[in-house]
């Protein structure tokens, strides 16, 4: 198997949401639908960190661990795009962010979100970063008096999967 070597900017970039599975999949379709949030337009930045949480096993009597156990798996992100419409906040409350306000509780959408990186100088060569099962957490919107109206979202998903293509 070939390796990709090449590397990208934001530029070779695309972001692409997803259904998840369920009820919550179900509620997440429509507000992608209406919103046409495949891809996602006016993004200026996603990032995804991935964290394990590593522990050491240390002995009586050694300063130095004898052996390290992974743990726990956490996936979590942002989003920030130039605001045009209520799509990010949609995708985090559901119904609660419709008017009325909701009666009793209401479900939280859930998707996929796809990070698709290719460039023209060398098409057979991508990558293509899938975050599955992600919940906005966080939902923040900024309006500053001389710059772009911004908003910004962080979330947690379940898991993550990378596949590289690189010309054979």
């Amino acid at each position: 198997m070939a390796t990709n070597t090449h590397v990208f900017t934001g530029l070779d970039g695309s972001i692409s949401l997803a259904a998840g599975q369920g009820a919550e999949g179900t509620a997440a379709k429509t507000v992608i639908a209406s919103y046409q949030l495949a891809p996602v337009g006016r993004a200026t930045g996603a990032s995804v960190q991935v964290t394990s949480d590593v522990r050491p096993f240390h002995e009586i009597g050694k300063r130095y661990a004898s052996e390290l156990r992974p743990g726990n798996v956490d996936v979590t992100g942002t989003i920030n795009r130039a605001y045009i419409n209520g799509a990010l906040l949609s995708l985090m409350l559901g119904q609660g962010a419709a008017t009325p306000e909701p009666s009793g509780s209401f479900l939280s959408p859930a998707f996929n979100l796809t990070l698709h990186l290719s460039s023209l100088a060398f098409p057979n060569n991508s990558s293509v970063v899938t975050v599955y099962n992600l919940l906005f957490d966080t939902w923040n919107l900024a309006l500053p008096e001389d710059d772009f109206v911004m908003e910004n979202a962080t979330f947690k998903a379940l898991w993550i999967a990378v596949v590289d293509k690189a010309a054979q």
